[in-house]
């Protein structure tokens, strides 16, 4: 088991390269995890930079004094992965940003498609959002990763037709006449943009605008997948034959 991840704001160590990590994060070490001395953590900002530390000793039960060894940075992975996510029902699109987020997606687009019977509005809509960003955040830690995923803004048709023009690689999960995206061409370095549609799929109109921005739909098996798992599915197969999982 990998160390457990903590996120900070700066890596700013005090004398003898103490650091001290306080407020949530401190309480959820000190409280929630117990962590003890001589146990390793890993501080990060989420954003790429790490520092490997070592437990010297708690404070109280929201206060970890820990020793910094090292500060890293860690590059961006390539091909980069965005998936723009239409909007699901509920609960599922925290599911859809967790397990996506697990799986080594680098950024995630909410996508307000024309069959998308959930709709981001006002404060709901700023709520929501906050959810996916949260949900990134905590499954970031959960599986170790120093470099979170970013969740952008809710985006328009127009909007998502402006990043699949720029991607090196632009897909449209689809059903009906797709080729398979286990064999489609990838780029070994880029940009790769893969769009999911709603649960009642891609209308025709929103296919012709990606078409003209140049993405192609194609299709991931025979079983059909929901909106919240095709994201983590297709990401998947894709950080496997990009080689980012070797």
């Amino acid at each position: 088991m990998t160390a457990p991840v903590f996120v900070v704001e700066h890596f700013a160590p005090g004398s003898g390269g103490r650091y001290v990590l306080d407020g949530p994060e401190g309480r959820h070490a000190v409280s929630v995890k117990r962590l003890q001395p001589g146990e390793d953590v890993v501080l990060t900002d989420g954003a790429g930079r790490w520092a490997d530390c070592v437990v010297l000793h708690t404070e109280g039960k929201d206060r970890l004094v820990v020793r910094m060894d090292s500060v890293h940075e860690e590059p961006e992975e390539t091909p980069r992965i965005t998936v723009v996510q239409a909007l699901p029902k509920g609960d599922r699109g925290e599911l859809a940003v967790e397990t996506m987020t697990e799986t080594g997606v680098d950024a995630i687009v909410p996508w307000a498609a024309a069959r998308c019977i959930t709709q981001w509005k006002g404060d709901r809509g700023a709520k929501s959002l906050a959810k996916w960003r949260a949900t990134a955040r905590e499954a970031g830690k959960q599986s170790r990763r120093v470099r979170f995923p970013e969740v952008a803004d809710a985006a328009t048709t127009k909007q998502v037709a402006q990043l699949l023009a720029v991607a090196d690689f632009a897909a449209v999960l689809h059903e009906e006449g797709a080729e398979p995206l286990a064999t489609a061409q990838l780029p070994p370095s880029g940009e790769i943009v893969l769009v999911v549609g709603p649960e009642g799929g891609v209308s025709p109109e929103e296919l012709a605008v990606f078409a003209e921005a140049g993405a192609k739909p194609y299709r991931l098996g025979r079983s059909v997948l929901r909106t919240s798992t095709a994201g983590t599915a297709a990401s998947a197969l894709l950080l496997g034959r990009t080689g980012r999982w070797s």
